[in-house]
């Protein structure tokens, strides 16, 4: 299949009659013809309103066909901003002056919040869905004919998740999306025949990519429920015949929790393989998912930077590797370097860098982390891991979440996962914390799915573990802190927990 260059390549690529998008509380049908004309109708609104190329139009849509037609139409004029609508007013206060938007779209109902924030500085206008699936911008009756975008504009303005540190922004071109997305389909062998279920939030770019733009360029469909819900999951799989999903760890473990026993949910038939992305897989939840499911899981890595997909494991026959995020995607780059930028040999930990078409030329206006991300063209990721003799990435912690207890380097992902194996552990979080001989020490919150000592929990990690990695402080908790997109807050867990009694 020839690279598409940009989203717009994709709408006239496929056969116009085909189901492009299913809004399933609406029993809304769109196909490629229609999607692209209601594309190009909201282009031509934005220009009427004075939108112009690198001006951005933030959006505040919950996932549907709204979210998805303008963030095509507004990326083709100008340059799309989704923003999550659970932000608070704060939040989409920085948000809407840190991208500099020139416009807000919002749905009918609710985005109160986003509304206060634009005041009387940003011009709101409301995206509306009619009931055959058309959508327009309320009251906005001028069209000024959108031209196309190219390959080398900015499409999308995203900021990183912000876990680590200051959210940055993170502009992406239209070739770096395609790029992506393309890669995906190689990766999943995606054709016209696969249905998409998107659980993933369209402000992300795991949803943009992977669950929306990837199976649109392979003339698929995608299944765009409003929110992800475990109750209805496997109904909408068994009456739309979804082939596959993308979602993050904690979406999958909710649905073996719905799950149950060991018996296939009703619907699964028709699913060919299930993707796992945005945070890491534990290689227990990953067997569980397998057994439970029957499907195989293929775990990717992606980020923002890279307009997400960077490595994934490949499908049956070729071998998926519990632990790892995979081989390199498509013409992508990946090596591991050392402090000093030199390139580590197979098997030889250091931090992950990336080269490739898909990966962004450099944060917005922050030339100081654009220094410290990019050495001699290759992208820092900030991942620590390394490369088996397969070509296999392995990922062993974020380089910033290293614990380092008395010279030793020790990844918390390790410990995670030795604690998500006891069967009476749903969520674990590993973190340092101060010792005045040491510098740091380990501990770890939990969160317990049934009743269990301490002792018993710390005894199974010695078992597994070298004594410098065991856990001395082991707090229990109810519930350990996310971003929106399932991500750990790991660097706010310690902060949390040392106020907390361990057990």
């Amino acid at each position: 299949m020839e690279l598409v260059n940009t989203p717009f390549e994709l709408l006239r690529a496929i056969p116009g009659d085909r189901t492009a998008i299913v809004i399933p509380e609406q029993e809304i049908r769109v196909s490629y013809d229609w999607l692209q004309r209601q594309v190009f109708a909201v282009a031509d609104a934005l220009a009427a309103l004075g939108i112009r190329r690198a001006d951005r139009v933030a959006l505040v849509l919950p996932n549907g066909l709204s979210a998805i037609v303008c963030f095509l139409a507004a990326s083709m004029v100008g340059t799309a901003a989704p923003l999550n609508p659970g932000y608070r007013h704060e939040e989409f206060c920085f948000f809407l002056r840190d991208t500099n938007a020139r416009l807000l779209l919002c749905p009918p109902h609710g985005a109160e919040e986003a509304r206060r924030a634009a005041g009387s500085c940003i011009p709101v206008f409301t995206a509306v869905l009619g009931a055959e699936g058309t959508v327009y911008l309320h009251g906005v009756r001028n069209r000024i004919p959108a031209t196309a975008a190219l390959p080398e504009e900015v499409a999308l303005i995203l900021h990183t998740s912000g876990s680590t540190g200051q959210p940055k922004r993170v502009p992406l071109r239209h070739r770096n999306l395609a790029v992506s997305a393309q890669n995906i389909v190689g990766t999943c062998g995606l054709t016209a025949d696969d249905v998409s279920l998107c659980v993933m939030p369209l402000f992300h770019i795991h949803g943009l990519v992977a669950s929306t733009l990837a199976p649109l360029i392979a003339g698929g469909t995608v299944v765009v429920p409003s929110k992800f819900n475990p109750l209805a999951f496997w109904r909408l799989v068994r009456e739309y015949q979804v082939t596959w999903y993308s979602a993050v760890p904690t979406i999958h473990q909710l649905l073996l929790a719905r799950a149950g026993g060991s018996d296939k949910p009703s619907g699964a038939g028709s699913l060919r393989f299930i993707r796992s992305a945005s945070t890491p897989l534990a290689p227990e939840v990953m067997h569980k998912m397998e057994a439970v499911f029957g499907v195989p899981v293929v775990e990717a890595y992606g980020m923002t930077e890279a307009a997400h997909q960077m490595a994934a494991n490949p499908l049956p026959p070729a071998p998926r590797k519990p632990g790892s995020v995979g081989l390199p995607s498509g013409t992508i780059r990946i090596s591991i370097m050392d402090e000093d930028g030199n390139h580590l040999e197979t098997g030889e930990r250091g931090e992950v860098v990336i080269q490739g078409p898909n990966v962004f030329d450099g944060y917005e206006n922050s030339p100081e982390a654009n220094a410290r991300s990019f050495v001699n063209g290759w992208f820092r990721t900030g991942d620590q891991g390394l490369l088996d003799s397969d070509g296999y990435l392995h990922l062993t912690g974020r380089i910033k979440e290293l614990i380092n207890r008395g010279g030793e380097k020790i990844a918390p992902r390790l410990i995670d996962e030795v604690l998500l194996s006891h069967p009476a552990v749903s969520a674990a979080v590993t973190f340092g914390f101060p010792h005045s001989l040491l510098g740091e020490e380990v501990a770890a919150a939990v969160v317990l799915r049934e009743p269990e000592k301490e002792a018993v929990l710390l005894a199974y990690c010695r078992e597994r573990l070298a004594d410098f990695e065991c856990p001395k402080k082991l707090y229990v908790v109810d519930s350990i802190p996310q971003t929106a997109t399932g991500k750990i807050k790991r660097g706010e867990v310690a902060t949390i927990m040392l106020g907390k009694k361990a057990a």
